[in-house]
């Protein structure tokens, strides 16, 4: 009976803490502000009234139709999360399609909010994502690669840098599903090369261990 009784007090404290965590964010930071008459919102957007909502609210069209892979990176992300489908809303959910030219790259970024399922559905995909920085600091990230065809899944897990890179010489097209309505993405060239203002050519000089000219030709390209 004793026994029995520290379980089940064991399994009581572990439900409530569970349920005394914070929500997982929705935006990149909340400056807190002492106003009683802020409006802004937190983990999402003002809810409509449930009398005035309808089947629109739950629609998107437009899927069908091939993103402009005329950029230097030869892909295009067309999103479908709650700023494009009102009704995700709450729902924690999102979707992208993305097109690839010949030899286009989706290139190396991370979802801070959102694990990612991908499915190829025209060409070849060759893909991958890097672990975070190992507890052992004599070791390095690890990098999980692959090869997909259509009808072909990988998964890239939540905050992890991955990529898409079209191997094939035709176009190439997947979707993605997303854990999150709002699932941002941080492109790694764009963010440190491409800041404003620039991060400091001294820092970066430093962290990439290269000479000042490459690090100031590098920014020059974003």
């Amino acid at each position: 009976m004793a026994i029995g009784f520290l379980l089940f007090t064991i399994l009581a404290l572990a439900s409530s803490l569970a349920y005394a965590s914070d929500p997982s964010p929705l935006q990149d930071f909340c400056v807190a502000v002492n106003d009683s008459k802020a409006t802004v919102f937190v983990n999402g957007k003002i809810c409509k009234d449930p009398k005035m909502v309808t089947a629109d609210d739950f629609f998107f069209s437009g899927l069908n139709k091939a993103g402009n892979t005329s950029n230097p990176v030869g892909s295009k992300v067309t999103p479908v999360n709650v700023n494009q489908l009102a009704g995700l809303n709450t729902l924690g959910i999102s979707l992208v399609r993305i097109d690839y030219a010949p030899y286009g790259l989706n290139p190396p970024h991370t979802h801070p909010r959102a694990t990612e399922i991908l499915v190829v559905v025209l060409g070849t995909l060759y893909v991958g994502f890097v672990t975070s920085n190992p507890a052992n600091p004599n070791m390095k990230n690890k990098l999980f690669t692959k090869t997909l065809y259509p009808g072909d899944v990988f998964v890239f897990p939540e905050g992890l840098i991955h990529f898409q890179f079209n191997v094939g010489k035709t176009k190439a097209v997947a979707f993605a599903g997303l854990s999150s309505q709002n699932p941002g993405v941080i492109t790694i060239a764009n963010a440190v090369f491409g800041s404003n203002p620039p991060i400091s050519s001294d820092v970066l000089t430093k962290a990439f261990q290269v000479d000042k000219n490459v690090i100031k030709y590098l920014q020059g390209q974003f």
